[in-house]
């Protein structure tokens, strides 16, 4: 599992090109925008993978808070990208980032309740075998 993250790894944690120690502490300090993004698409890619292979329903709305995270991490990249640049527009990124943080509230919410409705109707929470809405 581990090879998977390393090339990423290395990209974020690379030697600046001078090689000199300072240049290195700067950038893990103030990184860029790219190491955002980077971060922000392996947490993409971990919870797509998450919903599309796991069958405990529990699992598959933790890995649809990773994907909306993931969202919220570039919002709040380019919110600061454009902050950095003058631009009018730099607090739209954080204004979206509080939405889908109280949309996600509002979905954990209403998921676990309808996990625990389920769970008292049908004694599981394994996805294939709820079949309510089958005739």
């Amino acid at each position: 599992m581990l090879n998977l993250f390393f090339p990423a790894l290395v990209f974020i944690w690379q030697q600046a090109p001078g090689g000199r120690m300072s240049d290195v502490s700067n950038s893990i300090t103030h990184p860029d925008i790219s190491k955002f993004l980077v971060i922000g698409a392996l947490l993409f890619i971990i919870g797509v993978a998450g919903v599309l292979t796991r069958r405990n329903i529990i699992v598959i709305f933790m890995s649809i808070e990773l994907i909306l995270n993931a969202a919220n991490i570039n919002f709040i990249a380019f919110s600061r990208y454009l902050q950095d640049t003058g631009n009018a527009n730099a607090v739209a990124g954080q204004v979206f980032t509080v939405f889908i943080i109280v949309v996600a509230a509002a979905e954990a919410a209403i998921g676990l309740g309808i996990v625990i409705a389920l769970y008292r109707n049908k004694e599981t929470i394994w996805v294939d075998e709820i079949d309510l809405l089958k005739w």
